[in-house]
């Protein structure tokens, strides 16, 4: 297990490295000045100029990415030209809220999605079954925001449950805390449970029809057992996969979420470096959120070792 660990941590620098170079050319590439923004509509040419060669965007391309790569391999993500302060405090700063809000949206997605995919699979065609088919068709199909508006309305404007917007960190209590997280949670979970329930329901579905399904029920054990001990058991591999590829969709999501409730976490701080076209920090956050969805896929491969004992050898 150790060599696997090794080779799949191995892997991870050749993916992380090409990341890098894609999103520094991209920033350089596309139009917009960081030193005209940053300097404002009253500046004059010679002062953008000097801005430009105070930040180092004056030096060709090749010159910039050999600092960055160089600031990188010393655990530096540099300064933010927008906020003044290195971009790993920033991401140290913003991390609380993009964490909670990610944790407790996969928490109730799993906690819903799961058993209603297993149900749909054990009442196959019947309504449950067919109403979860529309769930996922109408979880995929509307966009993030609109469906962000539309709770807010709800919860927030028509009955007065919940915050509109906002975040309370956990330090203030868990009680304000959830409270002004639920309803972002509830916005991304919508999809995530859509899919996977979707995944459950196929993959239990599958199991289901296995003979040794047949020979627990033949032995005369309780169709719960059999649907958990044996059905579900089975069809982990699957499951935990989905969650994971789930996370890259979450993070985009979670950009989204983070605007509309104006939470101060991650997301929004991409979106407000991407106005502000300030490289360190864009690079920064793309870079960190890389890194997090590479560890849950090695993650999710660890667990096969434990859910499947047939990859083991």
């Amino acid at each position: 297990m150790f060599r696997f660990v090794l080779r799949r941590l191995a892997a991870t620098v050749p993916v992380l490295a090409v990341v890098a170079v894609l999103v520094f050319l991209l920033l350089r590439l596309t139009p917009g000045d960081p030193a005209a923004i940053l300097a404002g509509e009253a500046a004059s040419a010679e002062q953008i100029a000097k801005l430009r060669a105070h930040l180092g965007l004056d030096r060709p391309i090749p010159v910039q990415f050999a600092i960055w790569v160089g600031q990188l391999v010393a655990g530096d993500l540099g300064e933010s030209y927008y906020y003044k302060q290195s971009v790993a405090s920033l991401i140290a700063h913003r991390l609380e809220p993009t964490l909670s809000l990610a944790a407790l949206t996969i928490v109730l997605a799993v906690a819903v999605a799961v058993p209603l995919g297993v149900a749909a699979a054990w009442r196959f065609g019947g309504r449950l079954d067919r109403a979860l088919m529309a769930f996922s068709v109408l979880g995929f199909s509307l966009p993030v925001f609109v469906l962000a508006y539309l709770l807010i309305w709800l919860f927030s404007l028509k009955f007065g449950w919940l915050p509109v917007q906002g975040y309370r960190r956990l330090a203030d209590g868990v009680g304000p805390w959830l409270q002004h997280l639920l309803l972002p949670a509830l916005t991304l979970a919508v999809i995530y449970v859509a899919l996977i329930a979707r995944v459950t329901r196929a993959a239990v579905l599958e199991a289901l029809g296995e003979d040794y399904i047949r020979t627990a029920r033949a032995k005369g054990l309780a169709e719960l057992r059999v649907l958990v001990r044996h059905a579900l058991a089975n069809a982990a591999v699957p499951i935990v996969t989905v969650i994971g590829l789930g996370v890259a969709l979450l993070i985009g999501g979670v950009v989204v979420t983070e605007s509309v409730y104006a939470i101060p976490g991650l997301g929004r701080l991409t979106v407000d470096a991407v106005l502000a076209r300030d490289f360190p920090t864009i690079q920064g956050v793309i870079l960190f959120f890389s890194a997090v969805y590479v560890l849950v896929n090695l993650l999710v491969d660890l667990s096969y070792l434990f859910l499947d004992p047939r990859i083991r050898y």
